[in-house]
């Protein structure tokens, strides 16, 4: 223990004599920290839940006069290597948080590590800066929550551009 305050010490000594160093010691920090949340959180298993999922029709570049419009795919991925799940709901909203449109209409079964995927024309303007997604899906027995993610990708202007948003949980489903 008392290497580790000698460390911290001398690391301390460095970041006053060297600004550089303390902002390499503060990017650092941001990019260990999630790691270390991530390994710190228990794996947990449900029976269902509902998924919130944020998206993007287009954002806005420049002085907010243009927009890039981007084509949205949304993925849910059965994480579980031996459960199936059955998504019952994918709804798809706008930035105001009005419903656009049903994006399934049966319950569809996904085998353990497998993908449905949705996608959202780059021509679909209709979801905004602000599109979402409500995703519902059960189990009949305790399994691995999927992971649902946006991936949004556009190429306009001579550039190109792509980023992911995760979904969060914002209900779990009682058996």
């Amino acid at each position: 223990m008392s290497n580790l305050v000698t460390l911290a010490a001398t690391a301390m000594k460095h970041v006053r004599q060297f600004p550089l160093f303390k902002s390499v010691l503060v990017g650092l920090a941001l990019l260990v920290a999630p790691l270390m949340a991530a390994v710190a959180e228990p794996l947990s298993f449900s029976t269902g839940q509902t998924v919130y999922v944020p998206s993007y029709s287009h954002i806005f570049v420049g002085n907010r006069l243009k927009t890039f419009d981007l084509t949205t795919s949304l993925a849910i991925r059965n994480s579980d290597p031996e459960t199936p799940i059955t998504v019952t709901r994918v709804d798809y909203y706008d930035a105001s948080g009005r419903f656009i449109r049903a994006m399934l209409k049966t319950p569809f079964v996904v085998r353990p590590v497998s993908t449905l995927v949705y996608v959202i024309d780059e021509s679909d303007k209709t979801g905004g800066v602000g599109a979402s997604f409500l995703v519902a899906w059960r189990s009949s027995k305790k399994a691995a929550p999927p992971v649902v993610e946006s991936v949004m990708i556009g190429t306009g202007m001579q550039q190109g551009i792509s980023f992911t948003s995760r979904g969060q949980v914002v209900r779990e489903t009682q058996p």
